[in-house]
């Protein structure tokens, strides 16, 4: 764990912030059912039946809402409060999607925060845990890569 955690720069994540949260959770549980949705045992599906969870991105000022339903996770509008919400840096949150980082290290770290239903965090907490997820690779979408592929494209384009 590094001592400094990276945080988005401020001016960045205040540009961020304005950006309408609706895409960005439907962007999000598209990936959260490609990775979990098949993976979720139905003790722990029931149990999430009706609860809104919040993921929130503390430095780039976004909160992701969404909810289990029709066996998987769909996107809902951020209004109200929600049942369970989970915050962290962007940088946290990919630590703990590649399992370089522990939950709990963060968590007693004040790193990671859970609000709302405390049992509900547990579940959600257990079952992250107990569940096989696939390693993410980051590396297509470092700038580099993403403006070598659309240059890439551009010049396709260019020629035809």
């Amino acid at each position: 764990m590094s001592a400094k955690p990276l945080l988005i720069p401020t001016p960045l994540g205040a540009m961020l912030g304005r950006l309408p949260a609706y895409p960005g959770s439907l962007f999000f549980v598209t990936g959260l059912n490609l990775a979990l949705s098949k993976q979720l045992a139905p003790d722990v599906t029931q149990m999430l039946l009706g609860k809104k969870l919040r993921l929130r991105v503390t430095d780039a000022h976004w909160a992701f809402d969404f909810e289990w339903r029709n066996k998987r996770f769909v996107a809902c509008q951020n209004v109200g409060e929600a049942d369970l919400t989970i915050s962290a840096s962007a940088h946290d949150f990919v630590l703990l999607a590649r399992r370089q980082e522990d939950p709990d290290t963060l968590f007693f770290s004040r790193r990671l925060a859970m609000e709302g239903d405390t049992e509900l965090g547990l579940l959600v907490k257990n079952t992250i845990d107990a569940i096989e997820l696939p390693m993410v690779n980051l590396e297509p979408f470092k700038p580099a890569q993403v403006l070598a592929r659309l240059r890439a494209r551009w010049t396709l384009r260019q020629s035809h």
